[in-house]
């Protein structure tokens, strides 16, 4: 996911690059949010400072600057929602480095590694809490309370697809595969011009945008998962998702299309989480074609993702353009040595 943020990142770089105020607009939000956080000698002062001494890349709020301006939403309430959907991703952040145990962020210690698990983990909640301060501020501005509901339930849904990758069993089917992949993608790149759709009260894009971003969340996994069994996903090591039993849409074609004694066998090994036969399972993974299946399954899913997007306004496009152009360009690189 690091790696997508950063390709996103330089690709609205060179596409919002024609607008003087883009630089302006992430100044402002980024003002915002170190106003609103705890004051020197305040519990979470040092934490929360330490924390936004680098805002990072600021990709959902260029988003919803960007579509801000397009669509002509007030600026008050557009600078409190992206300030909204950042403050709910660095909380995330947060909270995900003391769950993965990761020491650094954004070239820096992480905020458990300096501070203390507790204090992460209080400062993560507070960042949620201002989060939703500031859509309901967003909300009234643009008498929108729907920003509201609509932050909550995309926080509902990622942490949901979060725990059903902590339960997936390798026996899930496809539609439990694609729903995990929509909610740990989707929410991602949705929530900014959701909301933005919104403020504008334009209720046919915020759903037409919604769908169209599950679809290419679905296929970007996908391609991700034939990348990883290629090597190519920026992981430590080829097909590690099979040695972490992660989900990942070539071990379950794999699997799918094996004969059921030779699916028990796989069972078995997969259950008993032992790494000693891994290379061989690997082996005959990239020998079969179930890379070959997930690939035709990722083209049709992005093929859905375009026609949505062909619904879209001029405007909404605009902004979803570059998204759109780099994640087909990931997922036809990943297929692009198969034969689909």
């Amino acid at each position: 996911m690091n790696e997508l943020i950063t390709s996103l990142s330089a690709s609205l770089d060179t596409n919002y690059s024609s607008s003087q105020s883009s630089s302006d607009d992430q100044q402002f939000v980024y003002n915002l949010i170190l106003s609103r956080l705890p004051q020197a000698g305040k519990p979470l002062s040092l934490a929360a400072a330490h924390h936004f001494e680098q805002p990072g890349k600021m990709l959902r709020a260029r988003m919803v600057m960007r579509g801000a301006h397009l669509l002509s939403v007030d600026n008050a309430a557009a600078v409190r929602w992206a300030a909204a959907v950042e403050l709910l991703h660095n909380a995330s952040l947060v909270h995900d480095d003391i769950c993965d145990g990761d020491k650094l962020r954004r070239g820096q210690q992480a905020v458990w590694a300096k501070f203390g698990r507790h204090v992460a983990l209080t400062l993560g909640d507070w960042l949620i809490a201002l989060s939703f301060e500031l859509a309901s501020e967003a909300a009234q501005i643009a008498k929108t309370p729907k920003l509201v509901t609509l932050l909550a339930r995309h926080m509902a849904t990622t942490t949901a697809g979060e725990a059903m990758e902590f339960e997936f069993d390798r026996k899930n089917d496809w539609d439990t595969y694609l729903q995990i992949a929509a909610d740990k993608t989707a929410p991602l790149l949705t929530a900014p011009l959701q909301g933005v759709a919104i403020m504008a009260l334009d209720a046919r894009a915020e759903m037409v945008v919604a769908s169209y971003f599950r679809y290419l969340g679905k296929a970007y996994q996908i391609a991700n998962d034939i990348l990883n069994f290629d090597g190519k996903d920026g992981a430590k090591s080829v097909g590690s998702d099979l040695s972490r039993r992660a989900p990942n849409a070539v071990t379950l074609s794999f699997r799918n299309g094996l004969a059921p004694g030779k699916q028990r066998e796989f069972d078995a090994w997969y259950e008993a989480g032992d790494n000693a036969a891994l290379a061989d399972w690997q082996i005959a993974i990239r020998r079969s074609d179930a890379m070959v299946r997930a690939g035709r399954c990722m083209l049709s899913i992005l093929d859905d993702a375009e026609t949505k997007a062909e619904s879209l306004s001029v405007e909404i496009y605009e902004v979803i353009s570059p998204v759109h152009a780099l994640l087909k360009r990931v997922c036809l690189n990943s297929v692009k040595h198969l034969k689909v």
